[in-house]
């Protein structure tokens, strides 16, 4: 009998719906005879949505308001007000997604979002006992209290040794942690564009044989990335605004000595890291997994504008030896760029992007494969015990 396979997903920023798709067709690559259906939380819960109600502002938006407007800083008491406000209504929430858990016939649910998994997993709990559940961190590493896991019976997925470890110390058993080798991306990624870097180049307007910076700061694109073209203004860049086309257009009439290429929202990213040989944005984990994967070293910032769930990558980045964090890119990008670029470092970088093999996309299918086996077993020794058994 197919199964079905629910992968949860929420339209903040663009990287838990990207995550999701990815692995919705890695599943589809590998042929696997499931049913794979995606929720997004934000329709589920909009009859709950607190801040909608006193705002008109959905919940998902904030955070995408937040990083295009560089309304960032204090992001660590924002979270704790936003967990306070998310724990209050905690029972309208449970509530809502009952009613959606009762017409669903899940088999596995896959949650790739944060903050929601205790009110998904009880709800999910009251209408489908014994269904698995499993969070898959989207993000480097969990930021705790209640933010990627909570202490439920469920499988954690990880793409790193410190959020392995993060899942042990809450009380999920090792059988339980799961890890991949690293962040889940989209198939593309793995697969090479361009068959001529140089013509492409010059497609662009750009010079075929000179390097180039790749600058990304996630789907909302940034108002940091008018300050970065103007501080490289030597440094020939490609400029990926996602959805933000008042940045893109400040860009397009920008003056510079060195060229630039500007692009508003687009599916192809693999190509334009192909084109670059550097990235500069954002220490987003989607971002940071793709440029390695085409071996990009990255320069990112750290600091308290950077919000507080994301800081951790740019020690990552720092600890992996493939980048650069800096504090501040209005007066250190510059030097950053410098440094990356001299032929030892590049090249020691570029080794480092190079050695990092992240398959996680196409592991995640046989976990969940082997949950799936595991949870199929314990039903049918549940079945196996006696009335007695079953009451104790």
């Amino acid at each position: 009998m197919t199964k079905k396979i629910t992968l949860i997903y929420i339209d903040s920023g663009g990287g838990h719906r990207a995550a999701a798709t990815a692995l919705r067709e890695a599943i589809q690559r590998q042929r696997r005879p499931w049913d794979v259906e995606m929720v997004c939380i934000q329709d589920v819960l909009d009859s709950v949505d607190f801040v909608c109600r006193y705002t008109g502002i959905r919940f998902q938006d904030v955070y995408n308001i937040m990083l295009r407007r560089g309304w960032t800083l204090g992001s660590s008491q924002m979270i704790r007000a936003m967990h306070s406000l998310v724990r209050c209504t905690h029972p309208s929430q449970v509530r809502a997604l009952r009613q959606h858990w009762a017409q669903s016939q899940a088999d596995l649910v896959v949650s790739m979002i944060p903050h929601f998994n205790r009110s998904i997993k009880q709800a999910l709990d009251h209408e489908r006992p014994g269904v698995p559940y499993v969070t898959l961190l989207t993000d480097i590493a969990d930021h705790p209290p209640h933010f990627w896991i909570e202490r439920l019976n469920q499988y954690v997925i990880c793409g790193s040794e410190r959020a392995a470890s993060q899942a042990g110390q809450l009380g999920i058993p090792p059988e339980r942690v799961l890890r991949t080798s690293g962040m889940i991306l989209n198939p593309a990624f793995y697969e090479s564009r361009s068959s001529d870097r140089a013509a492409e180049r010059m497609n662009l307007g750009l010079q075929p044989d000179v390097p180039t910076g790749l600058v990304l700061f996630g789907g909302e694109g940034s108002d940091e990335m008018l300050n970065i073209a103007r501080s490289l203004d030597q440094v020939q860049l490609i400029m990926l605004c996602g959805k933000n086309e008042r940045v893109a257009a400040k860009l397009r009439a920008m003056e510079r000595h060195a060229k630039m290429f500007v692009q508003g929202f687009t599916r192809d990213v693999p190509l334009y890291m192909e084109l670059s040989d550097f990235f500069i944005g954002k220490p987003g984990p989607g971002s940071i997994s793709e440029a390695l994967a085409k071996r990009l070293p990255v320069i990112v910032q750290r600091n308290a504008w950077t919000m507080a769930h994301e800081r951790y990558n740019a020690d990552w980045v720092e600890e992996q030896g493939a980048g650069l964090p800096v504090r501040n890119f209005d007066h250190e990008i510059c030097s950053a760029v410098e440094t990356l670029l001299q032929p030892q470092n590049y090249a020691r970088f570029r080794q480092r992007a190079a050695s990092m093999r992240n398959t996680a996309v196409f592991e995640i299918p046989e976990l969940l494969e082997q949950i799936l086996k595991v949870s199929s077993v314990c039903r049918l020794e549940d079945r196996r015990l006696p009335a007695a058994s079953l009451q104790a």
